[in-house]
């Protein structure tokens, strides 16, 4: 049983060229504008050293989680003196600067909203379905979703080098933003009464996803304008939400063509 974890533990390590461990290593990321997808601190620190990092910490959106130094031993067995930083494989967009900048070019903006989808290939499936459909954007919370890695990129087909990814900090405030941009949200969420072939597809639209065990976030979905659902006539009661993006997204597709 021990061996069967450890091959698993094993497969799922991050490669070193992923990461960049170290305190004065993270330090010199930062300062040089790396995009780092999340860091994680051994939750003791308290060196001199240290204290100089969590001041660079400080106003940065990258998600910082303080662990205990067993997590941090999981990763690499080199010295990480109570800091690793993982390398996002990305260039991230600003949300706000894309969607006028989409009205600019002449474009009915298209968006895909994942609340709190966190599973790395079906966020990489749906990143190849949005980049196949034309899709402008993918929006991502910065916390509590899918690691944007390299076997989220490998999912995606290489996709996620080319789709604009939005890593937002607040999701209501982001939501909030396209809708006063002029965007209609419509929530994909199977406790709609209304089936998606009924929602006007045709305008600046976002379409929300949640995750397949939790759906959108009440306070989300609250603010989305429509709520719609696939219809479920078997026995399983719901998709698989990287299958269900793709039927919405060509949804959009359709209507729009």
């Amino acid at each position: 049983m021990q061996m069967i974890q450890k091959k698993e533990y094993e497969t799922r390590r991050p490669k070193e060229k992923e990461m960049i461990f170290g305190i004065r290593a993270v330090i010199e990321a930062i300062d040089a504008g790396k995009t780092l997808d999340k860091i994680l601190l051994r939750r003791d620190m308290s060196s001199s050293l240290s204290r100089e990092l969590q001041q660079r910490l400080e106003g940065l959106t990258t998600p910082v989680q303080k662990v205990p130094v067993e997590k941090l031993n999981q990763f690499t067995d080199k010295n990480h003196q109570g800091v690793i930083a993982f390398l996002s494989p990305i260039e991230f967009s600003n949300l706000e600067n894309l969607v006028p900048m989409l009205y600019e070019q002449g474009k009915t903006p298209f968006l895909v909203v994942l609340d709190g989808v966190t599973d790395v290939r079906n966020f990489g499936a749906i990143a190849r379905t949005c980049a196949c459909a034309g899709v402008d954007a993918l929006v991502v919370p910065a916390r509590g979703g899918a690691a944007i890695n390299g076997d989220a990129v490998k999912t995606s087909a290489g996709a996620l080098h080319s789709l604009p990814v939005c890593k937002v900090e607040n999701m209501q405030n982001a939501l909030r933003f396209l809708k006063d941009s002029g965007l209609t949200l419509v929530a994909a969420t199977e406790h709609a009464d209304d089936l998606y072939t009924t929602a006007d597809m045709t305008g600046p639209l976002a379409i929300v996803l949640g995750s397949e065990d939790k759906g959108i976030f009440p306070a989300n979905l609250e603010l989305c304008d429509k709520q719609v659902r696939l219809p479920m006539l078997g026995k399983i009661e719901s998709l698989n939400v990287s299958v269900a993006a793709g039927i919405f997204i060509y949804e959009v597709v359709r209507q729009r063509a």
